[in-house]
């Protein structure tokens, strides 16, 4: 049974992960549309998606344990599930979309669909890396998470990904350097 000061506790815990998550989102919103967006081929999907991340944490704060796992590796842990229930149901290919980062960019045109092309080719070159890699380099890279942030989205050590990543970074190396 819970006393009065249990439910003020309660709601006082409630009340400072509010504003954890509050100010967190200017920092990692676009940090996790990115990094959805790079999984799922779709700048704007990639952005519901990073809304949908910070809805449910906040009907979810009542479940999230601080001690566990900080607040911005749990919004990137939502963010990944929520981007395989989207490859799930559309049960797409990833794919840049050349059309949207020519409309999206400014600036010379032969400059931006070079720019589109080479994201193609580093798409292209990610699909040949296995899951890991491409969630380090898409959280590293594209979350800007530091190796230690990666590790508890990941639940791998601080080494484990570091050591991922410099196998990835080699691997597409060796796929781009033989294109």
């Amino acid at each position: 049974m819970r006393t009065a000061t249990g439910r003020q506790n309660s709601s006082d815990a409630r009340n400072m992960h509010e504003a954890e998550l509050a100010g967190l989102y200017p920092e990692y919103y676009d940090r996790i549309a990115r990094y959805a967006a790079a999984h799922i081929g779709s700048r704007l999907d990639g952005e519901d998606i990073a809304g949908e991340v910070f809805l449910r944490a906040l009907r979810s704060l009542g479940s999230y344990r601080k001690q566990s796992v900080p607040m911005q590796a749990w919004l990137f842990q939502i963010a990944h599930n929520l981007v395989v229930d989207y490859l799930r149901q559309k049960n797409r290919r990833r794919t840049v979309d050349i059309e949207s980062v020519i409309l999206e960019s400014p600036g010379n045109p032969e400059t931006v669909v070079e720019r589109g092309i080479d994201l193609e080719r580093v798409a292209g070159a990610m699909s040949r890396l296995t899951s890991d890699q491409r969630q380090v380099l898409t959280l590293r890279f594209l979350g800007e998470l530091s190796s230690k942030e990666t590790a508890e989205v990941m639940g791998k050590t601080d080494g484990a990904v570091r050591e991922m990543q410099r196998a990835a970074l080699a691997k597409l190396r060796t796929i781009l350097g033989d294109e």
